[in-house]
């Protein structure tokens, strides 16, 4: 069988010219408004801090001292919990957005599917401060989950215990950007393939595991990085349900920033955090590619 070659096709002046006129605004926001702070933070990890001063001093010779400096246990603990528990809300995120999506779209009438789709915009616009709060006083000496806990043996001033209220106040903030993430998916499955499947005797679960849970697999990929993405960001969250003694890379940035005044310290955290969070997207995205790919 003789295969056809494709001609590459010529883009001709004007449509260069038209494509220039669309991108070009977009393409300059993009540039003073991402490229241009991370360059400058770059700059600022590279100098040298002087203790005293309120960042670097005016032509401070180049130095990678502050990338060596998070060379060390603290940093690596603090990273490492940032991505744990960020990492374990996303997925809790997901276990609670991806049924109750499937509820919304498949299981209320079109009116409250409308009332319910404002409800969840409405909970991602409120203010993170005022949810954070509404967690701390739920687990609170006068919240109602706070026995619970107590009956599972977490003491209030345990480290487990507060994990748990870290934990908690980040899926509460997830939970509708998932859901409203995963919404798009299932309205995009046809119905009649669960049954098709349920009709030549395929149990309810089953035909969901294969197929509902497959077709949207992108999406929930997507979600759960949107979601991880938010969880290792967060900066109140963790500030205020954290007490303290659960530190996220963001309250180390903002301490070096503010309390301590060392702004080259504070922007190789943030380049190194920027990486960080950069490779694990790759990964999860180039793990999914090579799925998709067989």
């Amino acid at each position: 069988m003789t295969k056809v070659r494709r001609q590459p096709v010529a883009i001709s002046i004007p449509d260069r010219r038209d494509a220039a006129l669309t991108l070009g605004p977009a393409l300059l926001v993009f540039a003073f408004g991402f490229l241009s702070p991370l360059i400058n933070l770059a700059i600022e990890s590279l100098k040298e801090f002087t203790p005293g001063r309120v960042g670097s001093v005016e032509n401070a010779a180049a130095t990678v001292q502050n990338y060596y400096e998070l060379a060390n246990q603290a940093f690596a603990s603090v990273l490492l919990t940032t991505f744990w528990i960020g990492g374990v809300a996303a997925i809790i995120g997901q276990l609670v957005a991806f049924p109750l999506a499937y509820f919304i779209v498949r299981r209320i009438s079109p009116r409250m599917r409308t009332l319910t789709l404002g409800f969840l915009i409405t909970l991602v616009l409120s203010s993170v401060l005022i949810k954070t709060y509404a967690i701390e006083l739920t687990f609170g000496s006068v919240g109602i989950l706070r026995p619970f806990l107590l009956t599972l043996g977490l003491s209030p001033n345990s480290r487990e215990y507060i994990n748990i209220v870290v934990i908690a106040g980040l899926v509460h903030s997830i939970i509708p950007v998932a859901t409203l993430t995963l919404i798009g998916a299932m309205q995009s499955i046809d119905p009649r393939l669960l049954d098709a499947a349920q009709s030549l005797g395929a149990p309810g679960w089953k035909a969901h595991l294969s197929i509902t849970l497959p077709l949207s697999f992108p999406a929930l990929i997507s979600s759960t990085l949107v979601s991880l993405t938010f969880a290792i960001s967060a900066f109140v969250i963790p500030m205020v349900l954290g007490r303290g003694r659960v530190l996220f890379m963001s309250n180390v940035i903002y301490t070096r920033f503010s309390d301590i005044a060392n702004y080259p310290s504070g922007a190789a955290i943030s380049l190194v955090m920027l990486a960080a969070a950069l490779a694990v997207v790759a990964v999860i995205t180039f793990a999914q590619a090579r799925r998709v790919s067989r």
